[in-house]
């Protein structure tokens, strides 16, 4: 393993801990930009701003693309509206702000094979842009990027997501669906208000709400076949008040997972449905505000495959998860651009045997800073770079 190579990593891993102290929520992602721009000219990397905090990188650009693909590789630099309680000491210091879901681990995964593969970039096949974007937890990044033309010239799009109920080193990454589609929902109950005392003169919009929660969780176990994969979840309820006082409104909110559109449109009907039959059985009025967010991530076959066998040539045979049912509950905006071009994404597992595995949005969940050599790896195996003595020896 070359000294260039261990200190490429090791750089990526206080990049990572730098960015995990000083973590920004979608499209605030200002700080952040300037770090991955800064390390980009240091690297004399050419690189444009896109979509405001995003960043697109491009090496090799000159080289023609018609023998061999031009391959972009996409990381996603947000965090979440999370309080962490790690405890480590590159811990974020932004209260109520962290890196939760493992983007300070993918944008370092990203700078470090854009340092490596500027080293070869005499040798690569054909073009690499490296897409750096912001707001993928639920700001739509991805789709402000295409807009802002990131996909322009691009041939084939790869990308990942670290995951703690996988084992480490293992690879997701199935043909078609990967990942569902989501949606969230906002029920706005209004009742009668009064005093505790005297429920007869009022409509509590608690009770009402109550049996809304109770009716909605069993949509998807009576209402769609057992074998549909669908998830619909009550995640808030509130009501303030007092205690001897019984409320005006409450407000419930929720989101749903889906493999496809039709399933979202059966799911949303039937919320509406069972919000309004629950309201005039309670005598409340009720509003339905239904938010749909990403489609499902479908992989491309010819480039699911590819990854796959990229990742296994790479770490065994034995390097894929087929034990994991898919597609994964979770959803990911990487879907908008696998409906543009060809592309693939996986999930690679983070989990570690003996240590507890807390799962991404989790206010105890850090980043598995061990995957990001082998990742690093993958991605210049991809694009083509050659298989030097830089990498010889590293797993």
């Amino acid at each position: 393993m070359s000294a260039f190579w261990q200190n490429t990593i090791r750089q990526a891993i206080d990049f990572r801990r730098e960015l995990h102290s000083e973590p920004e929520l979608s499209w605030q992602e200002t700080r952040t930009a300037q770090k991955i721009r800064t390390a980009l000219s240091d690297m004399n990397i050419e690189w444009t701003p896109c979509a405001g905090t995003g960043t697109l990188a491009r090496l090799n650009i000159g080289a023609s693309s018609s023998s061999s693909p031009h391959i972009a590789l996409r990381g996603d630099i947000d965090a979440l509206p999370i309080h962490e309680q790690t405890g480590k000491t590159w811990a974020s210091r932004q209260m109520g702000c962290m890196h939760a879901c493992g983007h300070d681990g993918h944008t370092a995964v990203l700078v470090a094979t854009a340092r490596y593969l500027k080293s070869v970039e005499y040798a690569l096949p054909g073009p690499v842009t490296l897409i750096f974007q912001p707001a993928e937890e639920g700001g739509h990044g991805a789709l402000r990027m295409i807009e802002d033309g990131a996909l322009e010239g691009i041939d084939e799009i790869y990308g990942w997501h670290n995951w703690p109920a996988i084992p480490y080193g293992k690879m997701v990454c199935p043909d078609g669906i990967v990942m569902c589609g989501n949606g969230t929902f906002e029920i706005t109950v209004t009742g009668q208000g009064g005093h505790a005392s005297q429920p007869e003169l009022c409509r509590d919009p608690v009770l009402a709400g109550s049996a809304m929660v109770q009716a909605l969780q069993q949509v998807v176990a009576r209402r769609l076949a057992p074998q549909q994969a669908a998830v619909l979840s009550v995640t808030s309820f509130d009501a303030p008040s007092g205690f001897t006082v019984i409320p005006q409104q409450a407000v419930l909110g929720g989101s749903i997972r889906v493999p496809d559109n039709a399933t979202r449109d059966a799911i949303n009907a039937l919320i509406v449905e069972v919000v309004e039959h629950t309201a005039r059985a309670h005598g409340v009025s009720a509003e339905v505000a239904i938010q749909p967010r990403y489609n499902a991530t479908v992989n491309h076959a010819k480039q699911a495959s590819y990854l796959r066998e990229t990742w296994c040539k790479q770490n065994g045979n034995d390097a894929l998860d087929t034990k994991i049912p898919v597609p994964i509950m979770a959803s990911e905006d990487f879907s908008y651009y696998l409906q543009e071009i060809p592309g693939a994404f996986a999930l690679i597992g983070a989990g570690v045997p003996e240590q507890r595995a807390h799962p991404c949005h989790s206010p105890f969940y850090d980043f598995n800073d061990d995957l990001i050599e082998p990742v690093t790896r993958l991605y210049a195996r991809l694009v083509g770079a050659p298989q030097s003595t830089q990498q010889e020896g590293v797993m």
